[in-house]
């Protein structure tokens, strides 16, 4: 064989390579939604979780695999309980946490809420577990216990103030931020001039529905994709 020859089949052969090895080397990232009854929904048909598969297909972007974490009822320490179970077991790459509603919630609907003071602890707990554990992670501010715009619903105050915590929690932790709480207020603020309390991004005060999966949808995939 000439070496002109030769020269063009080397070639061609580690330009074969290289390309093999970029398909069978590229990692597929694992993303975790971790979070109560809201996620839960969201990994069903409609669901935001399934909204972001969507969008991620018609962007072309196959190395996400999205996977929902979310069980109704739960709290932060229900979230730090089973993280080892439901979420460290399988080494994801980023976690999405959403969490706090049924915190305040329950404190008038149950007893059963958690005082701030421990939720910021237990949220510590489980940020610094995932950290040590060299995964991405982005909290998530809880979003409404009611939709009215002029901050009368009955627990606007404490979602304020853990909103807050959780705000905090990501500077000073430094782990990416979703502000769900601000970013749904500004949404009702345009969207919601006769001042309801539902209809409008959720379906009961809470629950999300299309426009208010497809919000979350939106905002957390900026998230997922910035760099």
């Amino acid at each position: 064989m000439r070496f002109s020859a030769r020269l063009t089949v080397i070639t061609s052969l580690l330009a074969i390579m290289t390309i093999v090895s970029s398909m069978t080397f590229r990692k597929t990232r694992k993303v975790i939604f971790f979070g109560d009854s809201i996620t839960q929904a969201g990994a069903k048909p409609g669901g935001y979780i399934m909204k972001m598969k969507d969008a991620l297909a018609k962007k072309g972007i196959s190395d996400y695999e999205l996977v929902g974490a979310g069980i109704g009822g739960n709290k932060i320490y229900d979230l730090y309980l089973r993280m080892d179970d439901d979420v460290l077991s399988q080494n994801p790459d980023v976690v999405f946490i959403w969490i706090g509603v049924n915190d305040v919630w329950h404190k008038t609907s149950f007893g059963t809420g958690t005082d701030a003071d421990k939720f910021e602890k237990f949220y510590t707990a489980i940020i610094n577990k995932l950290l040590d554990r060299h995964i991405r992670v982005i909290l998530c501010t809880p979003a409404v216990i009611g939709e009215k715009t002029d901050f009368t619903n009955q627990q606007d105050g404490d979602m304020n103030a853990y909103s807050q915590i959780v705000r905090n929690l990501a500077q000073k932790w430094h782990c990416g931020l979703v502000d769900l709480r601000e970013i749904f207020h500004a949404y009702e603020l345009s969207n919601n001039p006769g001042n309801k309390e539902s209809g409008i991004l959720t379906l009961d005060r809470v629950h999300l529905n299309e426009a208010g999966n497809q919000l979350v949808a939106d905002k957390m995939m900026d998230a997922l994709i910035s760099k």
